[in-house]
């Protein structure tokens, strides 16, 4: 981290903090909310209708569906039960997508938000945003009732180690033996060290109480402390924290953070500092502006203990992170600029750092890579005047972060350079080869299998679901296809829906995790054409989902003038056939 850089951090961090207790529930709950929508039946795919389908296509959807599985039709017990059961879920359907209030509460919170109980006060003519507000509040507040459980642990260790024994140019003169001249192993030692703990106690929806503690060692000497606050949210644009800690002396501070308007704010700190050599005082203060989508500008200064006045600019998108900083102060004077480049699709980030002052000039690259959901691994390499070469690496998960810095060499040299660039990049694509990506797809299939046994009943409740749904479509097809044929229209041959991975084979059908659906796909067809919306097809009369989370492909087989083409998309993809794209050169 550079220096002077952490006041500014601070205030970012500071405005994080102030979100936290009125709106980061309310991230969770909407990310909660997606996957309770994605679990609940999905009326609009049922139907085979767009999300902005108007009345009239939800009539005809409705009607369509109706004298399919309306039970009057039907005379064999078993299938006037399963006609039954398939007639309410279509009525059911229709039922709330056909009134504007339920289709609201329906599309922002999907099944589940349809039995909330409660919902018979709520004003009908509230928007859709103020219900999903409405419903996140509710869900605020059982989660207030929850915080007096839930903590938030934080932790850090950082080592120093000395490696500069394996590129020294110099003879050592002592007249003690060492490991070198025993064995002729360099002497790599751990020069130092620091833990940090810290944890959140939620004491009220508003009141949140935060202890620390630090101990560090380097060079033999060692130092310690620990300290403890109380943070209160004031209102919706600020908080206020009181800390008091100890250690090296006693230490007082006042802590506040202010949103000035739309995109500016500002926090300010006060702390005392009782030494056996007296008091000291030091403030500072940060002011942030927001100047424009992706660019924010800090302006920093600080009084008292380290005078000085800094400045910096952030620029972040979700390509590239941009940081320009200036810093003139007392004993130091610098300017930096650090450029990340980021790669969603492969995780990966790059980065290269410069930073001149009057101490020195340093010039740091390195890249980053998350190896898991909340993990990630870092490796740069920094060269200095007159720090040397360092390599830093730095593991995270979660909350917790391990670092280590090795330095080695205290001079700019082509071996250390080269040593340090390419050892971590080789060791980092031995571990991915043969430990990470192993232990990888061990996890993803051990997680998959769970979640096949936590599903099996209700998968096999799909399953027969779908097949009834198939047997009732029977007739109805027969219909359909004779009338296709006879004006060389639209006839499906074959259908798969699942995990697809032998093109063009046949054998798929009798996986377990493909499905024929060539009769569902048929009985959509209308006026020799079949449209599909971009949603899972999972849904869909007659579809039902063979492999839970995973990726899922629908491959169509069908003729059309007579004509064979055949077409494969992936389960959220629209589909719209016929195309002349999808015939098969015969």
């Amino acid at each position: 981290m550079l220096e002077g850089s952490s006041v500014v951090l601070l205030g970012r961090r500071c405005c994080s903090c102030l979100i936290l207790p009125s709106f980061s529930s309310t991230f969770t709950m909407s990310e909660e909310l997606d996957e309770i929508k994605e679990e609940g039946d999905d009326y609009y795919t049922f139907l085979n209708i767009p999300r902005n389908a108007a009345d009239e296509e939800i009539n005809n959807a409705y009607r369509r569906l109706s004298r399919l599985y309306h039970p009057d039709k039907h005379t064999d017990p078993d299938r006037k039960a399963e006609a039954e059961l398939l007639f309410g879920k279509t009525k059911k359907a229709y039922e709330v997508l056909s009134d504007a209030h339920m289709r609201a509460i329906y599309d922002n919170l999907g099944t589940a938000g349809l039995e909330t109980q409660g919902w018979e006060i709520v004003q009908r003519t509230k928007t859709p945003h103020e219900i999903r507000e409405e419903y996140e509040r509710l869900a605020r507040e059982r989660e207030e009732r929850r915080l007096q459980q839930r903590t938030n642990p934080k932790s850090s260790v950082t080592m120093t180690i000395n490696a500069t024994d394996l590129f020294s140019v110099y003879d050592d003169d002592s007249p003690f033996l060492d490991l070198r001249d025993l064995f002729g192993l360099p002497h790599i030692e751990i020069s130092g060290m620091t833990l940090n703990q810290a944890i959140e106690a939620p004491l009220t929806n508003r009141d949140t109480a935060i202890l620390s503690g630090n101990l560090s060692s380097q060079n033999g000497n060692g130092s310690g402390g620990i300290n403890c606050s109380i943070r209160r949210v004031t209102s919706d644009k600020g908080w206020g924290e009181v800390e008091v800690g100890a250690g090296n002396g006693l230490t007082i501070a006042a802590k506040a953070f202010r949103n000035f308007s739309r995109g500016m704010f500002g926090n300010g700190s006060v702390i005392t500092h009782f030494t056996p050599n007296g008091l000291r005082v030091g403030t500072v203060t940060t002011l942030a502006n927001q100047l424009d989508k992706h660019t924010v500008g800090y302006l920093t200064w600080k009084a008292g203990m380290q005078s000085g006045m800094n400045t910096m600019i952030i620029r972040d998108t979700p390509f590239q992170h941009l940081v320009c900083s200036a810093y003139i102060g007392i004993p130091h004077t610098y300017i930096a600029v650090s450029y990340t480049h980021k790669m969603p699709e492969q995780e990966y980030k790059v980065k290269l750092t410069g930073k001149a002052g009057t101490f020195g000039a340093i010039l740091e690259y390195g890249a980053e890579k998350k190896i898991s959901q909340n993990s990630s691994l870092a490796a740069s390499l920094a060269l200095g005047i007159p720090t040397g070469v360092q390599l830093k690496i730095k593991l995270h998960r979660a909350s917790q972060t391990y670092a280590a810095t090795i330095m080695l060499c205290e001079e700019i040299l082509p071996a250390p350079v080269i040593y340090g660039t390419l050892v971590p990049l080789m060791s980092w694509l031995a571990v991915q080869k043969l430990i990470i990506q192993p232990y990888m797809r061990q996890q993803k299939q051990a997680e998959l299998l769970k979640q096949r046994e936590a599903n099996r009943s209700r998968l096999l409740e799909k399953r027969r679901e779908a097949l009834a749904a198939v047997e009732l479509m029977r007739e109805t097809v027969r219909r359909i296809v004779e009338q296709e044929e006879a004006r060389k229209g639209l006839v499906i041959l074959q259908a798969w829906y699942g995990q697809l991975v032998v093109e063009g084979s046949t054998e798929e059908c009798g996986s377990p995790e493909v499905v024929d659906v060539t009769i569902a796909l048929q009985c959509l067809v209308k006026d020799s054409k079949l449209i599909l919306q971009d949603s899972s097809k999972c849904s869909l009369p007659g579809f039902y989902d063979p492999c839970p989370g995973e990726e899922k492909n629908l491959r169509v087989r069908y003729l059309f003038h007579a004509v064979t083409h055949e077409v494969t998309i992936k389960d959220n993809d629209s589909l719209r056939i016929p195309k002349q794209s999808h015939r098969l050169e015969t």
